[in-house]
């Protein structure tokens, strides 16, 4: 995804710094008004209703924290492919994973989705508690992981993972790990692939936190190919990577002109 908008001059550049300060001093905010309630609410509120709030607090969460960037940090999110499989039956999304934005993107426009996360994540003192809440996934035990995964794909949620397991380090994607094959055939449940593009990598995996990011910052989440149900997880493993591969090289139609 290229942007020829970008600006330059020590007066932009000094926005951009202070726009990464405001941006992640929002975040970082939000995490901590729904902190205490999480804390507390996890334990007296019954599964199912603590399930619904938290997931809804993030929704709402991630999406004011969006619009918050779009207005006064120069970022630009196109995520209108996504409004549409919000009423659709459970599927697994499955996309690429570039930077810590992904996550709050795409949570943000589903109403009943849970995430596979990583362990110390659900354990972070900021993050942990709101997800505890809203009963996401741990990813360091793989049967307990496959077996809840299919227990909320069948309760009707939308299930997000990402198929590298972590964030890309070698554009334009890692290799594919196959828990989405192995989720998807457990379950018996479609794997809608997600395309998520920037114009630059930030908070990638080699972009430090504090590093600042150059604005204007686009990033568009585009709906790719929808899987079957896999009977063979090594094939769907290797067939989902050539894929995502194919759609997100630089020399392919689909973001040449993004």
């Amino acid at each position: 995804m290229t942007d020829g908008r970008q600006r330059t001059g020590w007066l932009w550049r000094a926005y951009e710094a202070i726009a990464m300060v405001l941006g992640l001093g929002a975040l970082a905010v939000i995490c901590l008004l729904w902190l205490p309630f999480a804390l507390i609410l996890n334990p007296l509120l019954p599964r199912q209703s603590g399930q619904r709030l938290g997931r809804l607090a993030i929704r709402l969460g991630f999406r004011a924290y969006l619009a918050f960037l779009e207005i006064v940090c120069a970022c630009n999110f196109d995520l209108s492919d996504l409004d549409r499989l919000q009423d659709e039956a459970p599927l697994i999304l499955v996309a690429n994973h570039p930077s810590l934005l992904d996550a709050v993107m795409i949570l943000s426009r589903f109403p009943n989705a849970v995430c596979v996360m990583k362990a110390a994540l659900l354990d972070n003192i900021l993050f942990g508690s709101a997800a505890r809440l809203a009963r996401y996934i741990r990813n360091n035990a793989p049967l307990e992981m496959i077996l809840s995964a299919r227990e909320e794909l069948q309760a009707g949620a939308h299930l997000v993972i990402f198929a590298e397991g972590t964030r890309t380090r070698h554009f334009p994607l890692d290799p594919c790990m196959p828990t989405t094959g192995l989720i998807a055939g457990r379950a018996q449940v479609p794997v809608q692939t997600l395309l998520i593009e920037f114009s630059t990598p930030y908070l990638g995996k080699d972009w430090p936190l504090f590093r600042r990011p150059i604005l204007p910052l686009r990033c568009r989440i585009r709906c790719g190919r929808r899987f079957p149900p896999p009977a063979n997880v090594a094939a769907f493993t290797v067939a989902l990577e050539t894929y995502l591969r194919s759609e997100l090289s630089p020399t392919s139609p689909s973001t040449v002109h993004a």
